[in-house]
């Protein structure tokens, strides 16, 4: 099968990359100049940007699906990046330039925790982003993943780094809230067996771990893989980190947003089951798996 790949570069966009390539499909990447992929051999990469509809003309042409990845965590509107650019005006450019290209099969990359009654502007554009999917006559299959942990993740080795690094690590409010990461090459598995699968065709799935654990818990055990065991934690009131974090967020070098807090003490967490059966994957557990590179 002929994969025309978005977000090829980023963190699962690799992952799905290597997997793709490894079960002998072919790939068409979408790169920006400058792209550590532009000189891949065992890549075609065709020079675009998702925010762009120009840019896309031809470049799907002769595929047989689309996987689109781009997205952010995080947004520098001084620098023209945001949400709405990135998820939402981006999915719809990909989707008119599938539609008009050829391409029927589309899997796309949301978040879980988006809903149409979303707080945060990241669920809230993710959203918007699969109700456009939806509205397409693609044969669509939305993935929601949770966390992903991985070897090149942020946000595990953030927690690793300040481990390493601090006495005390600071914990904002009760650190009870819960989160249930799951792998990245368990998902990446799950867009693979997802092309061969009509039966997914049509429907969104929640993407989790086999187990969830309250942020306090994750701390603990990404101590114990480092070989320090139970993490000391300084819990910050949210009354005044709240406050805090809104008035620091515009600076880049600050590590969160009030939407990243947000989504933080919602939680994380979903029934990973329907998505795990359908593609009969084995999920792996986040103890084993952040051991398999925290160690090292």
């Amino acid at each position: 099968m002929k994969v025309f790949l978005t977000g090829g570069t980023g963190f699962v966009g690799q992952e799905i990359l290597r997997q793709l390539l490894a079960a002998g499909h072919q790939v068409r990447a979408l790169v920006r100049p400058g792209s550590n992929l532009e000189h891949s051999p065992a890549v075609e990469t065709v020079s675009g940007d998702v925010t762009e509809p120009q840019s896309l003309q031809g470049a799907l042409a002769g595929c047989d699906a689309v996987i689109h990845l781009v997205g952010i965590i995080r947004e520098f509107p001084g620098k023209g990046i945001t949400f709405e650019d990135l998820h939402t005006k981006a999915t719809k450019n990909i989707l008119q330039a599938a539609g008009d290209q050829g391409v029927k099969r589309y899997l796309q990359m949301s978040a879980n925790g988006t809903r149409e009654d979303a707080v945060t502007d990241y669920h809230k554009t993710k959203w918007a982003a699969e109700v456009a999917v939806r509205q397409s006559d693609l044969d669509w299959t939305i993935f929601r993943p949770s966390l992903i942990f991985g070897p090149e993740d942020e946000f595990v080795n953030m927690l690793a780094d300040l481990i390493r690094k601090l006495p005390v690590v600071p914990v904002m409010g009760d650190g009870q809230y819960r989160l249930q990461p799951v792998a990245v090459r368990d998902v990446a598995a799950g867009y693979l067996r997802a092309l061969e699968t009509p039966e997914s065709i049509g429907q969104t799935y929640h993407c989790g771990g086999p187990k969830d654990y309250s942020y306090d818990e994750v701390l603990d055990l990404v101590g114990q893989a480092l070989g320090k065991g139970k993490v000391c934690k300084l819990h910050q009131p949210l009354f005044l980190m709240k406050p805090v974090v809104g008035l620091l967020e515009s600076i880049p070098q600050f590590p969160i947003t009030s939407d990243q807090l947000q989504m933080l003490l919602e939680g994380n967490c979903c029934d990973p089951e329907p998505w795990r059966s359908t593609f009969d994957l084995q999920l792996t557990g986040f103890t084993e798996g952040i051991q398999d590179y925290l160690k090292k």
